[in-house]
C-alpha cells in the first residue's frame, strides 16, 4: 500500500454522496394553510393599479413683451456722438450675432444707449433677445422698401440700455426687391442716420453674404467689427470682405473703416487656436482687440433663453470676456 493510498480512499469517500431516503414534506399547520389560500385569491381578484408618473415639463421661456418706441424709457444721460458700427464677415458661423447680442447688452449695463438693428434675414439677434417674430407688427424690412419711420418698429428696452430694431423672414426677399429700387444703397443710412443724437452706439448685425443689404450695412456703417473665429477656415473671404470695404470707401462712403478685429471661439488648449490667433494678429496688427472671446457652451445656451450672456450667466468666462470686449470698445472711442 503506498504511503497517501489511504488518504486517497478517505478523500473519495468523502466526495462520494450518500445515498438518501426522501424526506417527507412536512405538515403545514391550518392555519397557514388558510392564510395562504386567502392570500391566493386576494391577489386573483386584486386589480392592478398603474401609478402615474407626472413628467416634470421644462419651465416656458416668456418672450420679450413687444413695446413701441414711445414706451422707451427716459434717458438718463447725454448721449455723446452716435457711432454706427457693422459687425461683419461674409462668412457665416463666426460669432456676429453672438457678438452684436453680447457686446450690445454689456454696453447698456456700462450706461450707454445702444441701438441694435438686426439686418440678418435669419433673425438671430432678433430670437436671441427673447422676441417673438411672430408678434411684431413690423420690422426692418419694411423701413427698408416700404419707407416706414425706424421709430414705427424699434422695440425698447430688451435689456437695460438696449433697443433693437428687429428682423423677420421677410428680410429674406429684400436683396431681389431692392435691385429695382432706386437710391437703393442708401436705405439703411437714411433710416439710421435719423437716430444719430439719440444713442450713444449703433449695432448693426449684418448678414453672412456680400449683397445688397450689406452693401447697405457698409454705407450706413462709419466704422466696422470683423468677428474672426480661431479655425482653420479663419481667413478665409476676409480678403473679399476688405476689397468690398475698399470700393464702398472709394465710391459711397469715404469715412468707412476698421474699428476692431474680434478673434472669437477661442480655444487656448488647442495648439490651432493659439496659432490663428497669432497669424491674425500678425496680419491686422493693432486693429485687433486685445479681448478674445472664448469657446464656451453658456454662450451657446443664452440665446434659447432670449437674454445675453451678462444675464444668463453673469460671472462665466463668457460674459466676461463681453464685458471686456464693451470697456475696450469705450476706451477706443
Amino acid at each position: 500500500m503506498g504511503l497517501f493510498d489511504g488518504l486517497r480512499r478517505d478523500r473519495n469517500a468523502e466526495q462520494t454522496p450518500a445515498p438518501s431516503t426522501p424526506a417527507a414534506p412536512a405538515e403545514k399547520p391550518a392555519d397557514v394553510e388558510s392564510s395562504a389560500v386567502s392570500e391566493d385569491l386576494a391577489a386573483m381578484n386584486a386589480k392592478v393599479v398603474e401609478r402615474e408618473v407626472k413628467k416634470q415639463e421644462p419651465a416656458e421661456i416668456e418672450p420679450t413683451p413687444v413695446k413701441s418706441y414711445k414706451d422707451k424709457k427716459p434717458v438718463t444721460h447725454v448721449v455723446g456722438t452716435t457711432k454706427i458700427i457693422a459687425i461683419i464677415n461674409q462668412k457665416g458661423g463666426v460669432g456676429k450675432s453672438t457678438t452684436a447680442i453680447n457686446l450690445s447688452a454689456a454696453l447698456g449695463e456700462l450706461g450707454k444707449q445702444v441701438l441694435l438693428v438686426d439686418l440678418d434675414p435669419q433673425g438671430n439677434s432678433t430670437s436671441g433677445l427673447g422676441i417673438e417674430k411672430s408678434e411684431l407688427p413690423g420690422c426692418i424690412y419694411n423701413v427698408l422698401l416700404e419707407e416706414t419711420n425706424i421709430e414705427e418698429i424699434i422695440i425698447p428696452d430688451v435689456c437695460e440700455g438696449l433697443d433693437l430694431a428687429p428682423a423677420t423672414i421677410n428680410l429674406a426677399g429684400a436683396e431681389v426687391e431692392l435691385v429695382s429700387e432706386m437710391a437703393r444703397e442708401n436705405r439703411l443710412k437714411e433710416a439710421v442716420g435719423s437716430m444719430r443724437g439719440r444713442y450713444d452706439y449703433v449695432f448693426i448685425d449684418c448678414p453672412p453674404s456680400l449683397g445688397l443689404l450689406t452693401v447697405n450695412s457698409l454705407v450706413a456703417a462709419d466704422k466696422l467689427i470683423i468677428p474672426i473665429q480661431t479655425e482653420f477656415y479663419a481667413l478665409e473671404g476676409v480678403t473679399k470682405l476688405l476689397e468690398s470695404m475698399k470700393r464702398v470707401k472709394t465710391r459711397l462712403n469715404p469715412m468707412l473703416d476698421i474699428f476692431g478685429i474680434l478673434l472669437t471661439m477661442y480655444d487656448g488648449r488647442t495648439t490651432l487656436s493659439r496659432q490663428v490667433a497669432a497669424e491674425v494678429r500678425n496680419y491686422f496688427g493693432r486693429q485687433v482687440f486685445e479681448t478674445i472671446i472664448p469657446r464656451t457652451v453658456k454662450l451657446s445656451e443664452a440665446p434659447s433663453y432670449g437674454i445675453p450672456i451678462t444675464q444668463y450667466d453673469p460671472v462665466g468666462k463668457g460674459a466676461i470676456a463681453y464685458k471686456e470686449l464693451a470697456k475696450e470698445v469705450v476706451q477706443r472711442g
